[in-house]
């Protein structure tokens, strides 16, 4: 087991992830979208002739590769650069390293910048002049969406292509290729693999290369005590210590909080209850959840049960007094009620539709039977002067009465639904104002 890699250790250990990436284009997989026949890129390739361009996708895909397989298939210079690492020097080192380059081979740079998304927006201008005047030929990759984190000068010297999370028959093109591989992969081991250890291995990668052979390389390790032989036990053993793909504040998170969300606003407890471990299970703040299923309580169900807020309210306090291992399941408990529930936006629409009339609308003044009348200046004044006490009316209601600035007299925001309690309170709006219709005392005539 130890000759294996003895080579590569003499050398410095190379994880399987690293000695298995492809070094031509027949070793790539995935993106048959963008490298099929006659696509995109595979056009970029054959005519030899490359722009700069943001590789946007997932963990995993490929996108460091691509930019380094497009780079050699086209005879530039590679130079990468990591948002992480690196800063504005950098930036300048890279570019006399492009110049140099030019000056003494005439032939193009590829400057490519990993998860470029983490440089600022001034230092995104820095490419700016040397992308316009041919320095070098800018890639960037990144997980995020670039039209929120990049500069709109950036974006528009460079094409976007959006690589996909990798299909089952790319991983498992890629799994085959590293078992039979005896130099750079796992072929010397002769290790024995099950069709459902592939399977399973396919499913925990999701759709991200660099994670198969991660979790392939620490199964085959683990394997050494038991005959070479890779079961869906020890998988399972070693997916108990590796977390999901999960980008907190990127993409894929809001990705799944999008569908947690819209499935408890489409009354779909099962399919809440899914997404809500989907995002537990890789590492989402459970209070963040707890805070969406407390706006989704006022959002999406409102008065048409205004206990969800309650239980909302209580599902968080609940994790706060009993942490994860109980208050998880006071949030599974939160989305499913809120699921159920019967569901009305009638409060969200009025209350923007009020927010849109107050910045549209002159500011009225407080009709004076509704203004305050604390001293005796504001009695004089006709402060709260023929304001109707609504106790000491029947029905605790004052028929007849306006409470808005006459320019706004008969202003309808609020439009119930007719579901869950709703319904009851729409029924009584219509009883006052049919009231109102009928009373022959009127505030404005």
């Amino acid at each position: 087991m130890q000759d294996l890699f003895s080579s590569q250790l003499a050398g410095g250990y190379q994880p399987l992830a690293a000695r298995m990436r492809p070094l031509d284009m027949s070793e790539y997989v995935g993106q048959s979208h963008l490298l099929g026949e006659g696509k995109s890129l595979s056009q970029v390739v054959s005519r030899g002739s490359l722009h700069s361009m943001i590789l946007w996708g997932p963990p995993g895909v490929g996108k460091t590769t691509l930019a380094n397989l497009l780079s050699t298939t086209t005879n530039a210079h590679f130079i990468k650069l990591s948002a992480v690492m690196s800063g504005v020097k950098d930036i300048r080192a890279a570019v006399e390293e492009a110049r140099q380059v030019k000056a003494q081979s005439a032939r193009d740079s590829v400057l490519f910048v990993d998860e470029v998304h983490r440089f600022n927006k001034s230092q995104q201008d820095a490419f700016l002049p040397y992308v316009e005047d041919g320095t070098f030929i800018f890639i960037g990759a990144t997980t995020e969406n670039p039209a929120f984190e990049l500069n709109n000068a950036l974006m528009s010297r460079a094409r976007v292509y959006v690589l996909k999370s990798l299909q089952e028959r790319d991983l498992s093109a890629l799994l085959q290729r590293t078992l039979k591989d005896s130099s750079k992969g796992l072929g010397k081991l002769s290790l024995k693999v099950s069709e459902d250890f592939t399977k399973l291995l396919i499913q925990a990668a999701d759709g991200d290369a660099r994670r198969l052979l991660n979790l392939l390389e620490i199964a085959s390790d683990l394997a050494q005590d038991q005959a070479g032989e890779l079961s869906t036990d020890l998988l399972a053993e070693v997916l108990q210590t590796s977390p999901r793909r999960y980008d907190k504040g990127g993409d894929i998170f809001y990705d799944q909080i999008s569908a947690f969300h819209k499935s408890v606003r489409g009354s779909a407890p099962d399919a809440a209850l899914y997404w809500l471990a989907r995002m537990l299970d890789s590492g989402c703040e459970p209070l963040y959840i707890a805070r969406r299923i407390l706006a989704i309580a006022s959002e999406d169900i409102g008065n048409a049960d205004p206990r969800a807020l309650e239980v909302a309210t209580n599902a968080w306090l609940a994790f706060e007094r009993l942490g994860p291992a109980e208050g998880n399941r006071a949030i599974a408990h939160a989305a499913v009620y809120c699921a159920c529930a019967p569901k009305s936006n009638a409060i969200e629409v009025a209350f923007k539709a009020a927010m849109s009339l107050v910045r549209s609308e002159p500011d009225y003044e407080v009709p004076n039977h509704l203004r305050n009348a604390p001293t005796s200046l504001a009695k004089e004044m006709g402060h709260g002067a023929d304001y109707r006490y609504a106790h000491d009316e029947i029905n605790a209601f004052a028929a007849g009465e306006s409470y808005l600035p006459p320019e706004l007299d008969g202003l309808a925001l609020y439009q119930p639904s007719s579901r869950g309690l709703e319904g009851k309170i729409a029924e009584k709006l219509h009883t006052l104002q049919q009231l109102n219709a009928d009373s022959p005392v009127k505030r404005y005539k």
